[in-house]
């Protein structure tokens, strides 16, 4: 059976990170049996989640994923779509997973507050003498990939108006869809769901969550996808 490594449940979502959250649902959409399992990241190729288990191959990266999914399963995400509803959505999934990504790192992180709600609870198990200097450390290289990236260099202003941006684009193009390009979930609604259930979440002080709460649709969007992919009994081993 394939497993999928993921962080497992944190901050009230299915999994802190996104990608792990887009890689769930994109396993819940193949149908495949699979079971999700709670991984050790320092085992981790890349060192980061989720992390596929097929038969011997291992698919580190959400989008590697869904590639693999797609190449050695026959799984078509985008089944039915024309050639511009599915450059559309990959798009989509680009600007979430390149741009607004970052923004939510750069709340989660960056902001001391929400670093004590969250991130710093990934540490616990660093043994206590350690702890400070290990967080330091990986606090210092986040905010070298935060300037790195760009959007580091930007005013909390600044940073707000490019995601007010983004999630003005989003609600535009879902507009009173049910699903990112019609009635039925393509493989950019793992990542847009994804993201949408990820940036609602109420633990962390957030105005980018504020922002998204502007929008009735994606509010609306997040709860279906939610429901969907995240009820009890939906089919997967719990982490």
């Amino acid at each position: 059976m394939l497993q999928l490594y993921v962080f497992g449940p944190g901050f009230g979502l299915p999994d802190p990170s996104p990608f792990c959250i887009k890689a769930i649902i994109l396993m819940e959409m193949s149908g495949l049996p699979y079971n999700r399992v709670a991984g050790n990241l320092q085992k981790a190729p890349k060192g980061k989640f989720p992390v596929l288990h097929d038969d011997g191959e291992v698919i580190p990266d959400s989008s590697f994923i869904r590639l693999h999914l797609e190449r050695k399963h026959g799984i078509d995400f985008d089944k039915g779509l024309s050639a511009e509803q599915r450059g559309l959505a990959w798009a989509v999934e680009k600007m979430l997973e390149d741009h607004l990504y970052w923004q939510v790192v750069q709340e989660r992180w960056a902001n001391p507050a929400n670093f004590d709600k969250g991130p710093r609870h990934f540490f616990d198990a660093v043994p206590a003498p350690f702890r400070p200097l290990v967080i330091a450390m990986v606090k210092r290289q986040i905010k070298r990939n935060l300037h790195g990236h760009g959007i580091g260099r930007h005013s909390d202003a600044e940073r707000l108006i490019l995601a007010r941006q983004a999630l003005d684009s989003l609600s535009g193009l879902l507009g009173g869809k049910p699903y990112l390009t019609g009635p039925d979930p393509c493989g950019g609604d793992a990542t847009l769901g994804a993201f949408m259930i990820a940036g609602l979440c109420e633990i962390f002080d957030s105005p980018i969550r504020s922002a998204l709460n502007e929008h009735a649709n994606l509010v609306a969007y997040a709860g279906r996808m939610r429901e969907r992919y995240f009820r009890t009994g939906a089919g997967t081993t719990p982490v």
